[in-house]
């Protein structure tokens, strides 16, 4: 008698052997840029066995690369706001060879362009509303590299005392805020409020020369610090 043939298993789809040869290092890559966009769109309520399912991985294999769901989560502060940190911005503000509206202008620009994304504002909105230290690791960053070195800068063009003689007070950082958080909300506006958005370098130039403008009343005025009611 005749052994019955046996029917050949089917070929593997090419991403199914495209997902076998992974190399652990693209593996973890591939689960941290999943993981980046599956918060951003449910914030970080978000479940890693649903996160699994959209890699098509087990929930035991996500945590081989990621042992709790907190050190994915550091992993994604990192990817999106510590790696897209450029160097290079506080460079451009203290370059003295372009006139200090050009240089503001310049670098909130280019900073614009890296926050202004989904995944940027969406993670930092749900990040603040889930109680997590992102916003105020990134907010200490972001007055010790560039608010502090704006003053500076905005000091000496309108030659008043250097931060080393009267230091900054807590009037002038809110006066850096006003910038920032205008700029910021741009993106708010766009992907959170769904509005749209036209012509940021625009908008940004803008800022800038209403900030400059009324500036001088405040930066590195004495007694600039608020007074107590």
């Amino acid at each position: 008698m005749t052994a019955p043939r046996r029917t050949p298993p089917a070929p593997a789809r090419p991403s199914e052997v495209a997902r076998r040869r992974l190399t652990p290092a693209q593996r973890e890559e591939e689960i941290v840029r999943e993981a980046v966009g599956f918060f951003a769109e449910f914030g970080f309520e978000g479940q890693t066995r649903e996160l699994a399912k959209r890699l098509n991985v087990t929930q035991p294999l996500l945590y081989r690369y990621f042992p709790t769901k907190e050190a994915l989560v550091e992993r994604v502060y990192q990817e999106v706001f510590l790696r897209r940190w450029n160097p290079f911005w506080e460079e451009t503000i203290r370059d003295t060879s372009r006139p200090l509206r050009e240089r503001l202008t310049a670098f909130y620009t280019d900073y614009a362009s890296v926050i202004l994304t989904y995944e940027w504002i969406r993670l930092f909105m749900f990040a603040g509303l889930k109680g997590l230290d992102f916003n105020t690791r990134y907010l200490d960053l972001l007055k010790e590299r560039v608010f502090t070195l704006i003053i500076a800068q905005i000091r000496d063009e309108l030659g008043r005392p250097p931060i080393a003689e009267r230091p900054i007070t807590p009037l002038e950082i809110e006066a850096i805020w006003s910038l920032h958080a205008g700029i910021f909300y741009l993106g708010v506006r766009k992907f959170v409020y769904t509005m749209p958005v036209d012509d940021v370098s625009e908008i940004v130039a803008m800022k800038v020369r209403l900030f400059l403008d009324g500036a001088g009343s405040v930066i590195g005025v004495e007694g600039a610090a608020p007074r107590a009611v």
